[in-house]
């Protein structure tokens, strides 16, 4: 992709519109605007450039706050005059120190979140960690966790008490996400599995 594939013509000033969405939750974070320059800075560098409609101005988001967004992936739309990154965050992204410019609800993307957060206690094992201590027990404790959840949300859904099975389900969700990342198995992974089976 090159800034030359982008439909300008259709683009206020010349300058390109730019979503950016958090690779890991896909909670949109905000919307700039690149010129060529900017573009290609961010295409060179891995972090995400804008120009600066006010300042008439390059800016690299987190130069000065440290927050920068790094690239994982970039679509153009169906138009070729919007450009979607797809970008890991560094800290808040808003300078209001929010993690999203919009003020979307912030249950949004948890699970995602939540999934990382698991992750990152398997590579790093923090010693005041429960999800540590589930992960030093291995595989047969983690699905043990899973089974006893499973049963707990059953006899609650079965009783009808919603509030009760709502508070098992989410723990059943939880060492769910545990034993996927126990058994090495991305959330994306199981999203194609059910979108073939869908297909």
């Amino acid at each position: 992709m090159t800034f030359d594939d982008f439909n300008l013509d259709k683009c206020a000033d010349g300058l390109l519109p730019v979503i950016v969405q958090d690779s890991v939750t896909l909670r949109v974070l905000m919307l700039g605007y690149m010129n060529r320059e900017a573009f290609d800075l961010t295409c060179s560098t891995g972090h995400v450039t804008f120009y600066s409609r006010t300042r008439s101005c390059l800016w690299t988001k987190g130069e000065t706050s440290g927050h920068f967004l790094n690239v994982v992936d970039m679509y153009s739309d169906c138009d070729n005059d919007t450009l979607l990154i797809k970008a890991i965050p560094h800290g808040p992204t808003c300078h209001r120190g929010t993690v999203s410019c919009f003020d979307t609800p912030a249950e949004d993307g948890f699970i995602r979140s939540l999934s990382a957060l698991i992750q990152q206690r398997h590579a790093e094992m923090p010693e005041d960690s429960y999800t540590t201590r589930l992960f030093i027990k291995g595989v047969k404790k983690i699905a043990q966790k899973v089974g006893e959840e499973a049963v707990e949300s059953v006899v609650e859904a079965v009783d009808g008490n919603r509030d009760r099975f709502t508070y098992e389900a989410c723990d059943l969700i939880y060492h769910l996400l545990v034993l996927i990342e126990q058994m090495g198995i991305s959330l994306p992974e199981l999203e194609r599995e059910l979108l073939k089976r869908h297909s």
